[in-house]
């Protein structure tokens, strides 16, 4: 598979398109909070995101709530906890 990141700089258009917050985006993207989407958009060297990651909000962002649903309780069924309404602050 070949994979390159989006930059910074477009990962923040999207943040302004969307018109989220840090923590927002963080959510959407699966990260643990607003800090961690920093990773991405931030400082001299940002990190790249992962495809997974990128995959995950993409994924919310264009297909059917239940079909987001019937991959979740596929997740769930082969033994994973999930639940995306979650603060997952609340666990660091």
């Amino acid at each position: 598979m070949l994979y390159q990141p989006p930059t910074a700089d477009e990962l923040a258009r999207l943040k302004e398109e969307l018109g989220l917050s840090s923590a927002q985006m963080a959510k959407l993207f699966g990260l643990s909070g607003g800090r961690h989407w920093r990773k991405y958009t931030g400082g001299p060297d940002p990190q790249g995101i992962s495809p997974h990651v990128l995959f995950f909000a993409m994924a919310q962002l264009e297909l059917e709530p239940s079909t987001i649903e019937r991959v979740l309780q596929r997740m769930r069924k082969l033994g994973a906890v999930i639940d995306l309404s979650a603060d997952t602050d609340e666990r660091e």
